[in-house]
């Protein structure tokens, strides 16, 4: 449908340095779970260069709407690696793989059942914009597009718009090879703040739910409560 190009982005964003993690005292009560599963990612020796703990979750989000069920291994292939690499014999990857794989029935279970979560989002400092805090994680979604293309070469209009809400935080010269997008993302306020980003965000996700897993689904409404933010990194 929409073809590679608009993929490539959210492959290079994954690529990057990320920003340094939040430090433990940042994290509220909840987010036990989020600094266990970065703790694991940061103790991948090097030359691996796992995703970012953001970017893991919207790469979550972009496995589970695949038309077709992708295996927990080649999704932790990429987890643990932005290149694929294999991690070295003597790494246990094991507590890192239990993790993730957590998280990913978290989602499956909110995507199959049209329900709101709060995705792995987080506030920077006071002068970025709305855009650059959920672009890790919209990166991490684009890198499962470019790992497993099925989403992108059905052929339904429908999900144009839920895709636009999702790649309207990138630089548009990465989608320069996609007319149709961006000629719809043209017409697309940016984001008001945070809550109305991760927002967008969610409801994009059901929309091409409704697409792809429609079985005994009603269709999707914009969330009904308003999101929670996670503090500064």
């Amino acid at each position: 449908m929409l073809g590679a190009a608009i993929t490539e982005a959210g492959a290079r964003q994954c690529g990057m340095p990320t920003p340094p993690h939040r430090p433990p005292s940042a994290l509220a009560p909840g987010d036990a779970e989020i600094l266990q599963l970065q703790q694991q990612l940061d103790r991948l020796p090097q030359p691996l260069q796992p995703l970012d703990i953001s970017a893991l979750d919207g790469f979550l989000c972009g496995v589970l709407l695949q038309p077709d069920t992708i295996d927990d291994e080649r999704v932790m292939r990429w987890v643990l690696d932005v290149e694929g690499q294999d991690p070295p014999r003597h790494v246990d990857v094991a507590p890192l793989r239990a993790l993730v794989l957590r998280r990913k029935a978290q989602l499956a279970d909110a995507i199959r059942a049209r329900q709101w979560f709060d995705p792995w989002v987080f506030e920077l400092d006071e002068d970025a914009t709305p855009s650059e805090a959920v672009l890790p994680w919209v990166a991490g979604f684009a890198a499962a597009m470019d790992r497993f293309p099925a989403l992108l070469r059905i052929d339904d209009t429908r999900l144009l718009e839920p895709l636009a809400l999702l790649y309207m935080h990138f630089d548009p010269a990465d989608l320069e090879d996609a007319d149709a997008l961006c000629q719809l993302i043209d017409t697309l306020e940016p984001p008001r703040d945070l809550g109305e980003a991760v927002q967008d965000m969610v409801r994009s996700l059901m929309l091409m739910a409704d697409v792809v897993q429609p079985a005994g689904a009603p269709p999707t409404k914009l969330p009904a409560r308003p999101p929670r933010t996670r503090g500064r990194r």
